[in-house]
């Protein structure tokens, strides 16, 4: 194969299917905790869940999963499953939430391009809450390519847009 083919600047990724050891847990999680919405269940095996009416954007089932142990830190496999919100007051209510719930995080940074959130879900799936900067602030290198960089989040500014 050639490198003379580029992907539609439009293409999108459409959902994410977790394998999860509890649907029930799993749904107080993203259902309860972070808001998705339930659009359809298959029984007690399987959810799909999404944000404003799209037919899922997250797929919870335990098809081959269904009581068994957290994946291993130390093995291929998802590293997390990035939910972007339109804005930064967006990220900030469900940070408050988050706190309010006294739900852990396991980081929270500032790329540059991006503010973020990071917690795990029941099954230790890494979760990224965050929401994008305007292209136009993004920041880059002299030769144009973006400068990402992993900072310490002040989650006390994030907050303050609240106000």
């Amino acid at each position: 194969m050639g490198t003379d083919y580029i992907i539609p600047a439009q293409t999108r990724i459409g959902h994410v299917h977790l394998k999860v050891s509890d649907i029930e847990k799993s749904l107080a999680f993203y259902r309860d905790l972070l808001g998705f919405e339930v659009t359809t269940m298959y029984g007690s095996q399987a959810a799909f869940i999404s944000a404003g009416g799209y037919h899922h954007h997250i797929g919870l089932n335990t098809w081959h999963s269904k009581g068994a142990p957290q994946a291993p830190v130390y093995g291929v496999g998802l590293y997390h499953t990035a939910i972007v919100y339109p804005t930064r007051k967006d990220l900030a209510v469900i940070f408050e939430r988050l706190r309010k719930a006294k739900y852990p995080l396991t980081g929270a940074s500032d790329h540059g391009v991006s503010e973020a959130l990071y917690l795990d879900d029941p099954d230790g799936n890494g979760v990224e809450l965050y929401w994008d900067r305007p292209k136009e602030f993004w920041p880059s290198k002299t030769d144009g390519s973006l400068d990402m960089y992993t900072k310490a989040l002040d989650l006390d500014d994030l907050l303050k847009t609240l106000d």
